[in-house]
């Protein structure tokens, strides 16, 4: 679907990636929904949209929260005509630790977010989407989602979750107007750690050689992929080279990559 002239949503507007994508979109002709569930980050991304702010309208949501989700369509038709594109980007991580050491309340927090926001968005805008010529659904799972990463195992499973539902989507839309996406982004510069509320001087202390190695991607790079790929009506969308090798890797043989990212991981987790 090419984005020019469509009304797109974008959930984790306010920063790191969902912010770049609004960005991205902008420049491209596109007219933006953004939400995000901190208002003053939600400002500073329509600032950063400068002459092209007035295609940017902005909801402060907490996309967990079912009903509140489900008011969202009558607000955004209140300032744009219609809604051509969905794209889940909002997203946590959990605390680098061990399932094990994993609490009840962590655990409730990724999923709902991760996982649950997605589905309620994906709900609510659905039928919006389905009365439109050519829409598209785009949901953002992660590097995690196919490839086990200790001390993100729960992460990884809401993300899996993310990429199972919208490959189930994607098959039952597939004789409908709406085209539907996977997102797998790999290391990527974002503040995703810092808005999860997870503690990262373990993360910097104990980053190994082989992790130094792997140059994140800009948040820009991985929108602009993004975008493109969207436009391409792509099911699978890998952003960066090490989700591209990683995602062929763990085809071919995946208990070699469980192990690979196991030994580069260690350092991060407890004994």
């Amino acid at each position: 679907m090419k984005v020019k002239d469509k009304t797109i949503i974008v959930t984790g507007a306010g920063s790191g990636i969902g912010r770049a994508i609004v960005l991205e979109l902008l420049s491209r002709g596109a007219i933006v929904a953004a939400v995000d569930i901190n208002d003053a980050s939600l400002q500073e991304t329509k600032e950063l949209a400068g002459d092209a702010k007035d295609r940017v309208s902005t909801y402060v949501v907490d996309i967990t929260n079912k009903e509140n989700v489900e008011k969202l369509p009558e607000q955004i038709l209140q300032n744009h005509a219609n809604i051509d594109g969905l794209i889940n980007d909002a997203g946590i991580i959990q605390p680098f630790v061990k399932i094990n050491d994993l609490d009840y309340d962590a655990i409730n927090r990724v999923m709902n977010v991760n996982f649950y926001g997605m589905l309620y968005m994906t709900k609510t805008f659905l039928p919006y989407l389905l009365k439109r010529d050519e829409a598209h659904v785009i949901n953002v799972s992660s590097m995690g989602g196919f490839l086990p990463v200790p001390g993100q195992s729960l992460y990884g499973a809401s993300k899996a979750a993310v990429k199972l539902l919208t490959e189930g989507l994607y098959a039952e839309l597939k004789n409908t107007n709406v085209r539907v996406s996977v997102v797998f982004p790999g290391a990527t510069a974002t503040n995703i750690a810092k808005n999860s509320g997870v503690d990262t001087s373990k993360i910097e202390a104990a980053t190994t050689d082989a992790q130094q190695k792997i140059k994140a991607l800009s948040a820009d790079k991985a929108a602009e992929i993004i975008v493109n790929d969207i436009e391409k009506n792509r099911l699978y969308i890998y952003v960066g080279s090490d989700s591209r090798i990683m995602g062929l890797l763990y085809r071919i043989a995946p208990k070699f990559a469980t192990d690979l990212i196991t030994k580069q991981m260690q350092a991060l987790l407890p004994d």
